[in-house]
């Protein structure tokens, strides 16, 4: 009998939004690294909403960012936030619990 929930069916998809500031050096790296981290460590197994909050500045006031670019893992639970360029592949893992 298989082990039901180690199969690919059951495995939980991770959500997560990054908030960035338009076309600034550091929102796109923040892009380019975090999908570098995806596809390397959840095997495109994520769902990554980008928010500029230059053009929805009201869904940065609802999830109350102070700055920018942020990182926040909605799925699984819990909630995780971080802040920066996400250039610390490491650092990155150990806040979202990824490793």
């Amino acid at each position: 009998m298989k082990n039901q929930e180690n199969s690919p069916e059951k495995k939980e998809k991770y959500k997560f939004i990054l908030f960035t500031s338009g076309m600034a050096i550091k929102s796109l790296t923040a892009i380019e690294n975090f999908k570098k981290i995806g596809d390397e460590h959840l095997k495109g197994n994520y769902e990554l909403e980008i928010i500029d909050v230059n053009k929805q500045k009201h869904q940065a006031v609802n999830y109350q960012i102070v700055a920018l670019p942020t990182l926040i893992k909605l799925e699984p639970q819990p909630k995780r936030v971080i802040i920066g360029d996400l250039s610390d592949t490491q650092k990155v893992l150990q806040v979202l619990n990824l490793v």
